[in-house]
């Protein structure tokens, strides 16, 4: 089995739970803050040096993290200048132990200490901030901010929701960001990942065995998550899949092309445009790998996905919101092939979802992969709120489906809760026909044989690798299908 250990991201709570089974199993807790300062240190050491050093402490553990910097760079000859951000009679345990550790003086926060700094260390907040910040805290860091000197972050920076990534009314915006033991949610979620800067993830004494007796179910998006499929030497084209793609009519055919060709591109046996015949005309003048056969309707469609060779279906790209998508998409639910149902696949059931999610959950496996960006999400979950973790799992689970809830920060959840984050994606994807083409590369891979939640999560990666191939700006949708066989060939 891959080791994916290093892939997974705790939330506060989580890491929490790892830092008292750390200390039950013996590691004191002292020791991990000593760690935790040491590791923050290293970072200063090795981009910053020699420097000033404004330190900004809150009175928690956050901040027990920051006294012990203070004092490991002072006695490493570096100028620093600590600042106590609450009442000193708040401090306890062992951020009070290591305030006392700490030879210097703590100060109350002054306007002209910005002036003075080369650095400032982030150590006011947790993780696991709970509330918004507000008042004098709030005009600090909107002060730290403006100052426009490099800040390097304390596990998250300070206003940070570390499981959502939101901001809690203000946030630091850090240069780099120093967190322990694993990543959180918020280091990849947008819009936490903008503040966090560099990250950096510091071992400090928590054994990894700590990690089964957590129940962690969020992954950042590597290749180590998933293998591609690998076809044998003996293979023929129908071991890896037949994709169907539906067609929308013939001013509205761009889209499903783009679905076909990424299919074929990343591996797919056989890819068949299914629609009606002005559409397969227009489709005959641009394609020659790609075959096509007409179908008018749901029952054409149900008879052709009798042949079993038929394994994966692509439905909604520019199909048109209209009861005749919506058919097409419940006849398709009612074989046994794979799907992945976006864009107007979706749209055309705003009005009574639970249709399509009733029909989702009659099948016996997880099979089914919805695509939505955030428009479309709204439209197909108007009831689901929260941050974009909670409600692409919430849909995930309400739908009995694999959610690819898309974005720079796209989220990959599974009916269980099991959640993958992906990171890589440009902003240059942002275009015309990206969703299609991402569509197509889920469904080739599916085809293949991945699951759903792998195949998914793999997929998106790709298309992201693909934008990031192509290298910055003039990408459209056209250009990623093409960029595919490089992609794969790159991961080795």
């Amino acid at each position: 089995m891959r080791n994916t250990s290093k892939n997974i991201l705790l939330t506060p709570k989580q890491m929490n739970k790892a830092d008292e089974l750390a200390v039950a199993s013996g590691v004191p807790s002292i020791d991990l803050m000593e760690n935790a300062g040491q590791g923050v240190v290293d970072v200063v050491l090795e981009h910053y040096s020699p420097c000033s050093v404004l330190i900004l402490c809150g009175a928690g553990n956050n901040g027990g993290d920051g006294f012990v910097v203070a004092r490991l760079l002072a006695e490493k000859g570096i100028g620093v200048e600590l600042v106590l951000l609450d009442d000193v009679a708040k401090l306890k345990g062992d951020a009070k132990i290591n305030a006392n550790r700490y030879q210097g003086e703590i100060k109350s926060f002054k306007h002209d200490m910005l002036g003075k700094a080369d650095l400032i260390i982030d150590a006011i907040f947790g993780s696991g901030l709970d509330r918004d910040v507000m008042g004098e805290f709030a005009s600090i860091i909107e002060q730290v901010n403006k100052s426009k000197i490099p800040i390097i972050a304390v596990d998250v920076p300070s206003g940070i929701d570390g499981a959502s990534g939101e901001v809690r009314g203000i946030a630091i915006k850090a240069t780099h960001s120093v967190s322990f033991f694993r990543a959180k949610p918020a280091h990849y979620l947008l819009p936490g990942r903008e503040y966090c800067g560099q990250l950096h993830i510091k071992d400090i004494g928590i054994p990894k065995s700590m990690l089964q007796n957590i129940e962690a179910n969020c992954w950042l998006n590597q290749p180590n998550l998933w293998q591609l499929p690998n076809r044998k030497l003996s293979s023929h084209k129908y071991d890896a899949g037949h994709c169907v793609v539906l067609s929308g009519d013939e001013l509205h055919s761009g889209a499903a092309r783009l679905a076909a060709r990424a299919a074929l591109r990343i591996g797919a046996g056989l890819v068949t445009l299914v629609g009606k015949k002005p559409a397969l005309l227009i489709h005959a003048s641009h394609l020659s790998s790609i075959m096509l056969k007409e179908i008018n309707n749901a029952h054409e469609l149900s008879q052709l996905l009798l042949d079993k060779r038929y394994n994966c279906v692509i439905i909604g790209p520019a199909l048109g919101v209209a009861k005749e998508t919506a058919e097409l998409v419940l006849v398709a639910l009612q074989s046994s092939v794979s799907l992945v149902v976006d864009a107007d696949g979706l749209s055309s059931f705003l009005d009574n979802p639970e249709i399509l999610f009733a029909a989702i959950k009659q099948r016996q496996t997880i099979s089914v992969v919805l695509t939505p960006h955030e428009g479309e999400f709204k439209r197909l979950f108007p009831k689901i709120t929260g941050s974009k973790i909670e409600r692409a799992k919430q849909a995930a689970k309400i739908s009995g489906s694999i959610v690819v809830l898309k974005g720079a920060d796209s989220v990959i959840c599974a009916p269980d809760g099991s959640s993958v984050i992906n990171n890589n994606a440009p902003p240059e994807l942002a275009t015309a026909g990206s969703g299609d083409v991402l569509s197509g590369i889920i469904a080739a891979l599916m085809a293949q044989g991945m699951k759903a939640h792998k195949a998914a999560s793999a997929g998106v990666y790709l298309h992201a690798m693909a934008g990031l191939e192509f290298g910055g700006a003039g990408l459209i949708a056209d250009d990623l299908p093409d960029l595919l066989p490089k992609v794969i060939k790159n991961l080795g």
